[in-house]
C-alpha cells in the first residue's frame, strides 16, 4: 500500500475505535501494537499472534479489523470464544461500534437456524462460536465448511487453551486446525491471549501456523499492570479468612470478585457474607445460566459488592472499573492466577489484588491433578470397546463399558479425536482404526510442569521480593522489574487483624454441621449391557430417603477436619469426640427440619427406630463407633450391620463411574439373618450409618437391600460427601 492509503487506513481504524469505546470527541487512538496487528490483518492479510496483558485491548484489534474488512467486502469474522460471559460482553461491545454480532453456543440452540440464515444473507458481521461447536457433527460437517469458505477473518480468542502446556487446555480448540486448513488463501488469522509464557506462546504459534516458518506477525508485550496492587494476607485458618472478609470487604474499592477453588467454598462464603450484611452473589459451574447472567449484570451495574466465584467466571469477563480481586485459596498456577487477577483495574487507576492462601489448597490441587488424562490401560480399553462395537456408541452407552466418569471420558475422546484415533459422528463415537500411541513422555512432562507451577505459587505466597515482578517472570516477561506498588515493595496496606465478633461468627458458620444427601432416584443407563438387570427409575419403595452428612470434603470448614480423618491411609480409630458431638448436632437439626421427624409437616419423616451400620474393611472401628454412640445418644437399638460377600474381594470400587461401581456392588452386600430379623420387628425407618459417600450408589444399593428385607424406611447418615 502507498503511504497515503496507509495513513487513510490508520485514520479509519482510529474512527472505529472511537465508536467502540464511546468517545464522541474522536480523540481515541490505537496503541502502536494494536495498529501493527490491524495493519497486518487488513492491509497485508497476514496471520498474527498477539500476547498482551489483560486490559491491553486485544478485542479492539479484531473489532476494528472486522469493521475495516467488512467495508472492503470481506465475509464475516468468526471468533472462537471459550466462555458465555465473554460472548455476552463481546456482543455488546461490537454493537457500540456498529458491528452486528451473533453467537452460536449451548445456551441458544433454538436460534441456530436463524443465525445461520443471517450469516448466509450477509447481515452478520461477527459470529462468536464456542469451541465445543467445532466438534459437533452437524456443525462440523455442514456449517463449518461453509463458514470457512466465507469468513473474512478468523479470530482465536484465549488461544492458550490450544496448548496442553497452558493452564486451561481445551481439546475442542484443536479442531481449529481443520478450519485453518480449509480457509481460502489470503484469509487473515488472529490469535490472542494474555496468559502465555514462552513455552505456551511457541506451542500456540506452531499449532496455528503462526510460527517461525510463516510470515506471521508475533506481538508480545510487557505484562505489567500499573493499576494493580498485589498483596498476600497470611491468616491462620479458614475462620480468620472469613472474618477478614467480613471486616474488610467494605474497605476494598468499588466492586469485585472473590475467587474460591471449589463450588462448596463459594457457596459457604456467599452465605456467610450475606449473613454479615454484605451484598454478594455466588457464581459457579453449578449456577444456572439465567442466574449467571443475572449475577454478571448485577456486578457490571455495581449492584453487588462482589461475586463469589469459581474459575467459571474467568476469561473474557470485561468490567473496566472492577476494583478488586480476592482469592480465598491459591490457584495451582501463576499463569492462571495472573489471568484471573487481570479482571481488575482495566479502567481505573487503582485496584487491589489479594491472595488469602489456605491449608486446604494443596489437597484441592492434588484432587484436580488426579483427574488428569487417564492412564494408558483406560484409553486402550475405550479404543477396544469402540473397535468392537457394531455401531457408534454415545457417551451414556460407552460409559458403563469403561472405568471413567463421563466428564473424563468425553475429554479423553476429544483428545483421541484430535489425534485421529476416534471420530465423532451422529449417534456417538467410532474408532477409526488409525494406530495410536500413548505419549507417556508428554503426559509425564505436563505433570512435571504442573508440579513446578504449584511450587511457584507456594513461592509467590512467601516471597519477600516484588510480587508483580515474580508473576511477570513466571510468564517469561523479559521486561519484568519491581513494581513499587505491591505489599513487599510499598509495605502492607491491610492488617491481618480481625474483630472478635466477626471471628466468632465465622467460626460458628464454619462449624455449623449438616449437608443434605440427596438419594439416587434413577439407575444409570447401560447397566443391562454389562450384566446388571437394573434400569429406569428406582421404585419409591426401594429408594433411600434424603439423608445427612456432617460436611463436604471440599468445604473450608468441616472439610479441613474430615479430610485427614478420611484420607486413604489414615489409621482406623473410633470417632473423635468433636466429630461425634457434631454428628449429634446434625441429628438434632435434622429432626427439626421440614423433612425431619420432629417437624409438624405433611412430608416429615417418621422417627427412626434403630441404627444399622455399613460394613468396612478400611474403617470398621470408625463406623462401628459411630453406630454405637448414635445408638446410645438417641436411645435407639443398634440393629446390626450389613455384610460384604466374597464377591467383593477387592474394595477398590470404581469411584466416579456409576455403572462400573454398580456392577462391582451387584451381589456384594447382604443383610445377615439377625439383622433381617431385627428389621422385621422394627416399626419404622432406620438410620444407615457410613463414613463417606461419593457417588451415592453404595447407599442406594444398601437402602434397596434393607427395604427389601423389611425396613420401613432408610435414612442415610454419613460423615462426609466427597466433592
Amino acid at each position: 500500500m502507498t503511504h497515503t492509503s496507509n495513513a487513510e487506513l490508520r485514520a479509519a481504524a482510529d474512527a472505529v475505535l472511537a465508536r467502540l469505546v464511546g468517545d464522541g470527541t474522536g480523540a481515541a487512538r490505537l496503541r502502536e501494537d494494536q495498529w501493527r496487528a490491524i495493519e497486518a490483518l487488513v492491509a497485508d492479510k497476514r496471520r498474527a499472534l498477539v500476547v498482551q496483558r489483560t486490559g491491553w485491548g486485544k478485542s479492539a484489534v479484531y473489532f476494528v479489523a472486522t469493521s475495516l474488512l467488512r467495508e472492503r467486502g470481506a465475509g464475516p469474522t468468526v471468533i472462537v470464544s471459550p466462555l458465555l460471559a465473554l460472548m455476552r460482553n463481546q456482543v455488546g461491545a461490537a454493537a457500540r461500534a456498529g458491528i452486528h454480532a451473533r453467537t452460536i453456543n449451548s445456551s441458544n440452540t433454538e436460534e441456530w437456524e436463524t443465525i445461520q440464515a443471517e450469516v448466509t444473507a450477509g447481515t452478520v458481521d461477527v459470529l462468536l462460536v464456542s469451541p465445543e461447536r467445532l466438534n459437533n457433527p452437524d456443525f462440523r460437517d455442514n456449517v463449518l465448511p461453509e463458514l470457512a469458505a466465507a469468513t473474512g477473518l478468523l479470530v482465536v480468542d484465549e488461544a492458550h487453551c490450544i496448548s496442553d502446556w497452558g493452564h486451561d487446555f481445551r481439546p475442542d480448540y484443536r479442531r481449529l486446525r481443520t478450519m485453518l486448513a480449509d480457509l481460502p488463501p489470503g484469509v487473515p488469522v488472529l490469535a490472542t491471549t494474555a496468559t502465555a509464557n514462552a513455552r505456551v506462546t511457541a506451542d500456540v504459534a506452531e499449532q496455528l501456523g503462526t510460527g517461525s516458518g510463516s510470515d506471521a506477525l508475533v506481538l508480545r508485550g510487557a505484562l505489567d499492570r500499573e493499576s494493580l496492587s498485589l498483596a498476600v494476607v497470611q491468616l491462620p485458618d479458614a475462620a480468620h479468612r472469613l472474618a477478614w472478609l467480613a471486616d474488610h470487604l467494605h474497605d476494598l474499592p468499588g466492586s469485585g470478585i472473590i475467587y474460591t477453588l471449589t463450588v462448596a467454598a463459594a457457596e459457604e462464603i456467599t452465605a456467610f457474607l450475606r449473613q454479615c450484611g454484605h451484598t454478594v452473589a455466588s457464581y459457579t459451574g453449578k449456577t444456572e445460566n439465567a442466574e449467571r447472567q443475572q449475577a454478571e449484570e448485577a456486578l457490571l451495574a455495581n449492584q453487588v459488592k462482589a461475586l463469589v466465584a469459581t474459575s467459571a467466571l474467568g476469561m473474557g469477563f470485561d468490567k473496566p472499573d472492577l476494583g478488586f480481586v480476592v482469592h480465598v485459596g491459591s490457584p495451582s498456577s501463576p499463569i492462571a492466577y495472573y489471568q484471573q487477577v487481570g479482571r481488575a483495574g482495566r479502567g481505573v487507576e487503582h485496584a487491589e489484588v489479594l491472595l488469602l492462601p489456605g491449608r486446604e489448597d494443596e489437597a484441592i490441587w492434588a484432587y484436580f491433578a488426579s483427574v488428569a488424562f487417564p492412564p494408558e490401560e483406560a484409553v486402550r480399553r475405550t479404543l477396544d470397546v469402540l473397535a468392537q462395537a457394531e455401531r457408534p456408541l454415545s457417551l451414556p452407552a460407552l460409559e458403563p463399558l469403561v472405568e471413567l466418569n463421563r466428564t473424563r471420558l468425553e475429554t479423553m475422546l476429544k483428545v483421541l479425536d484430535v489425534d485421529g484415533a476416534v471420530h465423532r459422528v451422529k449417534g456417538g463415537w467410532v474408532a477409526t482404526g488409525t494406530p495410536w500411541s500413548y505419549d507417556t513422555e508428554r503426559y509425564a512432562w505436563v505433570a512435571k510442569q504442573r508440579a513446578t507451577e504449584q511450587q511457584a505459587m507456594r513461592d509467590y505466597a512467601t516471597t519477600t521480593g516484588c510480587r508483580m515482578e515474580f508473576l511477570r517472570r513466571q510468564l517469561d516477561d523479559e521486561e519484568a522489574a519491581p513494581c513499587g506498588r505491591c505489599d513487599n515493595c510499598a509495605g502492607p496496606r491491610f492488617t491481618v487483624e480481625v474483630s472478635p465478633a466477626a471471628l466468632e461468627s465465622a467460626g460458628g458458620s464454619l462449624t455449623r454441621a449438616g449437608v443434605v444427601v440427596d438419594p439416587r432416584k434413577m439407575w444409570p443407563t447401560g447397566l443391562p449391557a454389562i450384566g446388571v438387570n437394573l434400569k429406569g427409575r428406582i421404585p419409591p419403595g426401594e429408594q433411600a430417603a434424603p439423608g445427612r452428612a456432617l460436611g463436604r470434603l471440599s468445604d473450608i470448614g468441616w472439610g479441613n477436619r474430615l479430610r485427614p480423618l478420611l484420607a486413604p491411609h489414615a489409621p482406623d480409630a473410633p470417632a473423635p469426640d468433636d466429630v461425634m458431638n457434631a454428628v449429634v448436632t446434625v441429628l438434632a437439626d435434622w429432626a427439626k427440619a421440614p423433612d425431619g421427624w420432629a417437624a409438624d409437616a405433611p412430608d416429615a419423616s417418621p422417627r427412626p427406630v434403630g441404627v444399622v451400620t455399613m460394613p468396612s474393611r478400611t474403617r470398621p472401628q470408625l463406623i462401628h463407633s459411630l453406630g454405637e454412640r448414635i445408638s446410645a445418644v438417641g436411645r435407639l437399638p443398634l440393629l446390626g450391620s450389613l455384610a460384604y460377600t466374597d464377591h467383593l474381594a477387592d474394595l477398590s470400587l470404581p469411584r466416579s463411574n456409576s455403572a462400573q461401581r454398580l456392577r462391582a456392588l451387584e451381589g456384594a452386600l447382604v443383610v445377615p439373618a439377625p439383622l433381617r430379623e431385627a428389621l422385621g420387628a422394627a416399626q419404622g425407618p432406620v438410620l444407615l450409618v457410613d463414613d463417606m459417600t461419593e457417588t451415592g450408589w453404595t447407599l442406594a444399593v444398601a437402602a434397596r437391600l434393607l427395604l427389601r428385607s423389611g425396613a420401613q424406611g432408610v435414612l442415610p447418615l454419613v460423615l462426609a460427601v466427597r466433592g
